[in-house]
């Protein structure tokens, strides 16, 4: 399953949960009545991606299919859909930046020319060392902290520049950044402070 011109990727023989993550499947299969298995597709496609070092070979795709009932088409279906599913192998860190419309207007072409100045590499591409990989992705759902880049499962926020450099050197010691904005303020609150809701007393026999 690689793009036209890419090289193919390896794909190992066979693929197993392993005893763990087997109960894992069968509990998201027993959430949906029976006939109706194909719903736990993307929870067991994303458990196999996580035990297969963040990515999804065919075999594990097969496994998917055979358990839920499903044509295996159908599983590539849904596995070429979602750009959470990754379908060749990506970085320890892998860096997803958002460059929809409100990320664009805040700066996001400004932290991808960071990400590539810094690791020396392209977007779609990953570090010769195996640390990083590099993509641009649709929206993120968190418009008003843009620009925004996911980190693996982590979502940092209010980058520019050199909040995105201060990330990257950060991962590069080992180190995991507190997720959120680099900005400092909490969750979507306005940058100077509440406007609203200032006093939360209440006059006596108000409440």
């Amino acid at each position: 399953m690689s793009e036209v011109g890419e090289t193919p990727v390896e794909q190992p023989a066979s693929f197993a949960f392993t005893p763990e993550n087997l109960a894992k499947a069968k509990a998201h299969i027993a959430k949906y009545p029976p006939g109706r298995q194909a719903s736990a597709v993307l929870a067991l496609l994303d458990l196999a991606q996580r035990q297969h070092d963040n990515w999804l070979p065919r075999a594990a795709m097969d496994l998917v299919a055979d358990m839920l009932g499903m044509a295996r088409i159908r599983v590539y279906e849904v596995a070429t859909f979602y750009s959470m599913l990754n379908l060749k192998p990506v970085g320890r860190h892998f860096l997803q930046i958002c460059t929809t419309t409100p990320c664009w207007l805040s700066g996001s072409d400004e932290v991808v020319r960071a990400c590539e100045r810094k690791l020396g590499i392209t977007i779609g591409e990953t570090t010769p060392d195996g640390q990083f990989s590099l993509t641009e992705v649709e929206c993120l759902g968190a418009c008003v902290n843009a620009p925004i880049v996911q980190v693996n499962d982590d979502f940092y926020e209010d980058l520019d520049a050199a909040a995105t450099e201060r990330l990257i050197e950060a991962l590069r010691r080992g180190e995991t950044p507190r997720p959120g904005s680099a900005k400092g303020r909490q969750t979507s609150a306005p940058e100077n402070g509440p406007q609203t809701l200032r006093d939360l007393s209440f006059p006596e026999g108000k409440l």
